[in-house]
């Protein structure tokens, strides 16, 4: 009997740091069960050695900040069956998406001596503005159990089961007393996609958001909160322009106050 192809796996790179990257690589013990199912196929940050193309599962890390960017993206679509953005950068710009509030011109030309040589487009875009994509995946950087299990929904047919709800509810399920209640700290886990365990509030800080905005958040009612509480507008628009600050809905609430 002829023995069952694997499924190719490949992981891509865009403008980021590595770091949902690394989280597959983190997966340890479980990367060996993945190996066993998926035939990893193109992943330069684990091995040089490659497999060419077409792929059935691709997972894609970073933002589009280059003219290079925006073609090598539609090329790694036509050769993907399926395309999965992995991680704030990929799903919403990522922290350098902030560039996107400004004249980019302006960075360049304080950063570099001869800004004449680079060439960048004047914002950094998720990859979902570019190209179809299957499934987004968020998180700076995203949380290994969800990356896996999006991978197992690949390998049986069926759509990711990842949380639907706020950091608040996982405040709640650890016992970690309310930073904005007990302390008016500036917070946005009510709005923010849990993911990440709330790390921060356990240690007595507020949400970043690293998550990105979580489905149908409320972020008019936690930014009436926090002026009610006393926090300068300027405060109000930083605290939104952080990791996910071009995410939609993140974004829409920094420039109602800008206005």
């Amino acid at each position: 009997m002829a023995r069952r192809r694997k499924p190719k796996l490949a992981v891509w790179k865009f403008a980021s740091c590595d770091g949902c990257q690394l989280s597959l690589l983190d997966c340890e013990d479980e990367l060996l069960t993945v190996a066993d199912h998926l035939e990893i196929a193109y992943f330069l940050e684990a091995s040089r050695a490659t497999v060419a193309g077409p792929y059935d599962l691709s997972l894609v890390e970073g933002s589009i900040t280059t003219p290079h960017d925006a073609e090598r993206i539609q090329h790694v679509r036509r050769v993907s069956k399926f395309l999965v953005t992995i991680g704030a950068c990929a799903t919403a710009g990522g922290i350098q998406a902030l560039r996107n509030f400004k004249d980019v011109k302006d960075f360049i030309a304080v950063v570099y001596a001869r800004p004449d040589y680079i060439e960048t487009l004047a914002r950094s875009t998720a990859i979902a503005e570019h190209v179809r994509v299957d499934f987004e995946l968020r998180g700076c950087p995203i949380n290994r159990q969800q990356l896996l299990e999006v991978i197992s929904a690949f390998l049986h047919g069926r759509k990711p089961n990842t949380p639907a709800h706020s950091v608040c509810l996982e405040c709640k399920r650890r016992g970690t007393v309310c930073v904005m209640v007990a302390q008016g700290t500036t917070c946005l886990g009510p709005v923010t996609h849990a993911g990440c365990g709330a790390i921060c509030p356990a240690y007595q800080r507020g949400c970043y958001g690293c998550f990105g905005p979580q489905e149908t958040p409320n972020t008019g009612a936690l930014s009436a909160w926090l002026r009610q509480v006393g926090v300068p507008t300027p405060e109000i628009v930083r605290v939104f322009r952080g990791f996910n600050g071009y995410a939609e809905a993140f974004r829409r609430e920094s420039e109602a106050h800008e206005k």
